[in-house]
């Protein structure tokens, strides 16, 4: 193992018991390594860093821009103990992020998904109750995709109805209610799922085919395979709706209904900010301008609350 893979690895394990995922970051970095290793390259210049970071040619701006500081936070953490260490500067490949605008499901849009998943092969599989039941759950929920997946059977309380949702996006755990229509279809997936593995190989919830954990590649191919049948997507898109607008049309829709029954939106903010497991309550601000519909009805909270003023 050369002195730089080993400063990687040993920088990943210290960010990751900070709570950082580095999933992505951290293939990305362990890729760098292997560039340098190719090149005997035993320091971090800009030059190597930028190149690699370039790689490929074809990949947008905002990629080279999430290559490079991968490079660039290791480059930071290496320069303490090697001051030979180029540190990459942020106005090299800049890229600002925009953020993509949620898309909105109605709710019919998610009954003719769940439909769609009902159907599908193989008839003796667990796909079939699988999917129905995963996309169900983000609908009514909003939890993310990965807390999903990531959920055990000992994590899914169906006697006081109440899940845990362990190793979140920020290394907290929350615990989220769900309604008694949510318990019935867990249950009636929880049998099937006994019936086909009576002694799984893994305490996940949600088990592929195999036997395993449901993967998020899995799950991700048969929604946008579900997408296109139900024409929620064209066959060739390369962008569409996501899993993860499940949890933004529960954020709108919950806004809306408070809206609309004339609740203090601002005071229960903070309670929808947590059931979502925001570390911000200015994360969930975001989502006021995520319809037409929510920027009218919060633009027009606020002129009547400016019209009371003295």
């Amino acid at each position: 193992m050369t002195t730089l893979r080993k400063a990687a690895e040993e920088y990943l394990a210290m960010r990751r018991g900070f709570g950082f995922k580095l999933y992505g970051p951290g293939i990305l970095l362990l890729d760098f390594i292997s560039f340098m290793e190719k090149r005997h390259a035993s320091r971090i210049t800009i030059d190597l860093a930028v190149r690699w970071a370039k790689l490929p040619a074809s990949a947008s701006p905002s990629w080279w821009a999430a290559r490079l500081r991968a490079v660039r936070l290791f480059a930071l953490y290496m320069s303490a103990t090697e001051p030979r260490t180029e540190v990459p500067p942020p106005s090299l490949l800049p890229y600002r992020y925009k953020r993509r605008p949620p898309y909105i499901y109605t709710d019919q849009e998610v009954k003719r998904l769940i439909q769609a998943a009902r159907g599908l092969p193989p008839k003796w599989g667990l796909g079939r109750w699988i999917y129905p039941t995963l996309f169900g759950l983000l609908s009514v929920t909003g939890i993310r995709i990965s807390e999903a997946l990531g959920l055990d059977y000992d994590a899914v309380d169906l006697t006081h109805d109440i899940l845990t949702i362990r190793g979140t996006k920020f290394g907290k755990t929350r615990l989220v209610p769900i309604h008694p229509s949510t318990k019935h279809a867990l249950q009636v997936y929880g049998r099937k799922r006994d019936q086909l593995f009576p002694k799984p190989k893994t305490p996940a919830f949600f088990l592929s085919d195999r036997g395993i954990r449901l993967s998020w590649r899995a799950a991700h191919s048969n929604f946008i395979r579900l997408s296109v049948q139900i024409g929620l997507r064209r066959p060739l898109d390369r962008h569409g709706p996501r899993l993860h607008d499940f949890r933004h049309a529960f954020a709108v829709k919950t806004l809306l209904r408070w809206y609309r029954a004339g609740r203090d939106v601002e005071r229960w903010l903070p309670v929808l900010s947590t059931y979502l497991g925001h570390v911000r309550v200015t994360d969930t601000y975001w989502y006021l301008t995520a319809t037409p519909e929510l920027l009218r009805l919060a633009g027009a909270r606020l002129e009547r609350t400016m019209g009371d003023l003295p």
